[in-house]
């Protein structure tokens, strides 16, 4: 019967595992996706401020298909060097892309990774010339599990914020019937609110299953006012904030149709929080393939169901990441 995973989270797909680490006098963390074997992936940039890691390697008609793991930071550019890290211990363990096995000459680990804004949240930042996010990606690979994934204030979540409201670390998973897996993992540091104004019901609502993010709805008579962004982040600027996330399939997808799935899963963002994509964010989502099943016939048609589930993956992860850091305070 379709519906949830097992866990509800993005280990539900086979063959990957979630770690999370996070400081808690920085107030931030690092989130780190790994596949069993290397994975099929594809990426998405919508946001008007990304800071990323090795995006260009997925697109269209490069060398590299597959990647070895994705990692989400908080930190702003400082958390790209949590790609290290994983990198680092990925290389250590063999892991990597070679065009040909030559003695003595590591493999190169291929990487990818996104970052937000949180430098700005009250944690002590004086880290000098040794800021702690290689650290933090090693303490996050070291963390792998098959899950079940901490939602809240976990990982790359630890210190974001959603608008006006905590932000934090949400994952969902959707099983079809014919046994297809998808899910998605988000860290949330949104400029634009989760909730729809005036209410504490989520912009998700709608998508909501068995009551995953606290079963609130909107009145039945409420009526939108389109210029009212409710508790979205009063003051904007450039790079302090950003959504990012990754969209998790075991169906056997090419580069070009992870590509096509992670551009229908950005819906899912607009479906959870109000405004998005601005300017002041650097909304990010990646999508991997741990390449399990074969993608049912018409092939394209397929695709189109799994995209659509991605989104409402996508959109229920951030309201359980919203409601999940909302009650730790």
């Amino acid at each position: 019967m379709a519906g949830p995973g097992y866990r509800n989270d993005l280990t539900d797909v086979k063959g990957l595992k979630v770690g999370q680490a996070h400081s808690l006098d920085v107030k931030t963390g690092v989130s780190v996706i790994v596949g069993d074997q290397p994975m099929t992936a594809g990426v998405d940039v919508r946001g008007g401020g990304p800071g990323t890691r090795e995006t260009d390697t997925l697109n269209a008609g490069g060398l590299v298909d597959q990647v070895d793991a994705i990692v989400l930071s908080g930190g702003s550019v400082y958390g790209l060097a949590a790609c290290d890290g994983v990198c680092a211990r990925l290389g250590a363990m063999g892991r990597g892309y070679g065009l040909m096995d030559l003695p003595g000459v590591p493999k190169s680990p291929i990487v990818p990774g996104a970052i937000l804004y949180d430098l700005a949240n009250g944690g002590d930042k004086a880290w000098g010339d040794h800021p702690p996010y290689r650290d933090l990606g090693i303490a996050a690979f070291e963390a792998l599990s098959d899950g079940p994934v901490k939602q809240g204030k976990a990982g790359a979540g630890y210190g974001a914020q959603a608008g006006q409201y905590p932000g934090g670390t949400g994952s969902a998973s959707f099983v079809t019937d014919e046994g297809f897996t998808i899910a998605a993992l988000v860290c949330v540091n949104s400029f634009g609110s989760p909730t729809l104004p005036g209410t504490e019901a989520y912009w998700a609502w709608p998508l909501e299953i068995e009551g995953e993010f606290g079963g609130v709805r909107p009145p039945a008579d409420y009526v939108l006012n389109g210029e009212d962004w409710g508790a979205a982040k009063v003051e904007a600027s450039p790079r302090t904030n950003t959504t990012i996330g990754v969209i998790a399939t075991d169906a056997i997808l090419t580069k070009d149709q992870a590509r096509r799935m992670a551009v229908m899963a950005q819906d899912g963002l607009a479906r959870a929080l109000r405004p998005i994509h601005t300017p002041f964010d650097g909304d990010v989502v990646f999508v991997v393939s741990t390449g399990l099943k074969p993608l049912s016939e018409p092939q394209p048609f397929t695709l189109a169901r799994l995209g659509s589930l991605a989104a409402d993956c996508l959109a229920r992860a951030v309201a359980r990441g919203c409601h999940a850091a909302k009650g730790e305070g």
